[in-house]
């Protein structure tokens, strides 16, 4: 339904300058399991068109919440209005290139609608399990997420499109208290790129996880404050997907550049050592179907993947169209939107540091003292670089050799002072793809990183 509509408008393009007409809908689903009490179990949908007009240099967008022939015409003429409206108050203009070719990216898959029973199933069954055989816990918590976007993108002078992005998630966070009732928590998603049955199917497979998980979690019961100062740690590939999203990709968005990122005046400078080569892939790592692929983005650029780094040196930027041919280089499809109602912005797709040689055990055996640090709940950074990290999963490392846990503790540092302290990076990359990127608006995000050695200041108590 979507394309006919869509596509009989496409005539009105004639007269229009450069125009990209775009068809979205999102799909939410959310369903909480406490103690194995539902607390919450709920869906939601929103879709509409909007309308992306470059005029005579500058651009005008419009949208509605609507999702019919009439809609497609009124977007169409109040982009281009708006387009000519700023024409008149501003001498900023930007005339675009010629895109990098024109055709039909044919879709990617199809969104598919799970009946609700059988996800609220799945998740009683993983409770059951929790509950059965995890005796110290003091509470558990199930949470299924589901979200897809869905866009029909038609440009007049670049690709079109049908692209699909549907993921779903099992968070499980567990939690319990020491014997001196410090409260300890862990968590972990399971899931990823593609629809319930792709994932949840049979969830006995995650129990070996869950077991892990549950492991960690009575380590961390007797768990220690780490030891305040700069020392010489092993981050984990969840740490260093952390930092190359937070700490290093959005100081190399186009548009954050603008704004005086650090990354400004270091291009084709060093900025890490030469272990460091950092990608934001499209949609294909390694031979494989990346964690959250993109084929095209919302401007009709046709997705490629984006280099930033290159043996430590700072190689480029992600980039929109208006952007690339500021800077003189290659769009390769970062302009990205969450909403029908919200225009694209340069975003991340599936950014990593790629691997080096050596083995998560050969690492940890290197450090006389210092700390493994496994998994972050969270981190923000700034455009400086400077970033701070939660590590929720940390172990002690002493004379080659893990220790006890670490309690919940930071790290902070200076992206660009230390990655240039690097010096071991492992054989494999872990992904994670379960979060939203904020900037702006939600985006779904794939991030990874290998093992890293490195030297980082980190909290105590």
């Amino acid at each position: 339904m979507l394309q006919d509509i869509i596509g009989t408008k496409t005539a009105l393009f004639s007269d229009k300058g450069q125009t990209v007409l775009r068809g979205h809908e999102n799909r939410n689903r959310r369903v909480v399991l406490l103690k194995g009490n539902m607390v919450q179990n709920s869906r939601s949908e929103g879709r509409g068109i909007s309308a992306r007009v470059n005029l005579d240099g500058l651009f005008g967008f419009a949208s509605i919440a609507e999702y019919t022939p009439d809609a497609a015409e009124k977007v169409l003429r109040a982009a281009t209005e708006n387009a000519r409206f700023l024409s008149r108050h501003t001498d900023r203009k930007m005339i675009l290139p010629p895109c990098l070719g024109t055709g039909t990216v044919p879709l990617n898959r199809d969104v598919v609608d799970t009946e609700q029973q059988r996800i609220i199933e799945a998740c009683r069954q993983m409770d059951r399990y929790i509950e059965a055989h995890y005796p110290k816990l003091t509470s558990r918590t199930i949470v299924y997420t589901e979200d897809s976007m869905d866009k029909i993108i038609y440009a007049s002078d670049a690709y079109c499109g049908h692209v699909t992005v549907p993921r779903c998630y099992i968070y499980v966070m567990l939690d319990a208290e020491s014997d001196a009732g410090v409260p300890v928590e862990l968590f972990k998603p399971f899931g990823g790129y593609g629809s319930f049955a792709d994932h949840f199917s049979n969830v006995e497979v995650y129990y070996p996880e869950l077991d892990k998980l549950y492991r960690q979690l009575m380590d961390k019961r007797e768990g220690v404050y780490a030891e305040a100062g700069y020392k010489t740690v092993v981050l984990g590939g969840n740490m260093g997907g952390m930092l190359a999203h937070e700490a290093v990709g959005h100081t190399v968005e186009a548009d954050l550049v603008d704004g005086g990122s650090v990354a400004g005046p270091n291009l084709n400078k060093r900025v890490a050592s030469d272990l460091v080569t950092m990608v934001d892939f499209a949609h294909t790592y390694n031979g494989e179907t990346a964690p959250l692929p993109v084929y095209l983005d919302d401007e009709g650029t046709r997705a490629e993947d984006a280099e930033l780094i290159r043996n430590g040196i700072l190689t480029g930027y992600m980039n929109d169209r208006e952007s690339a041919e500021r800077y003189h280089m290659v769009p390769k499809g970062n302009a990205r939107a969450w909403s029908f109602s919200d225009e694209p912005v340069i975003r991340m797709r599936n950014t990593c540091i790629l691997p080096g040689t050596s083995t998560v055990e050969e690492m940890i055996a290197s450090v006389n003292d210092g700390y493994y640090l496994i998994d972050s709940g969270n981190g923000q950074a700034d455009l400086t670089g400077e970033f701070m990290f939660g590590v929720t999963c940390g172990y002690e490392i002493k004379n080659g050799k893990l220790g006890r846990a670490l309690l919940d503790t930071t790290v902070t540092g200076v992206a660009f002072d230390m990655l240039k302290t690097v010096d071991m990076v492992s054989d494999e990359v872990e992904w994670a793809s379960s979060g939203f990127c904020g900037k702006k608006q939600p985006m779904p995000v794939g991030m990874g990183g290998p093992h890293m050695r490195c030297k980082i200041m980190i909290g105590g108590r």
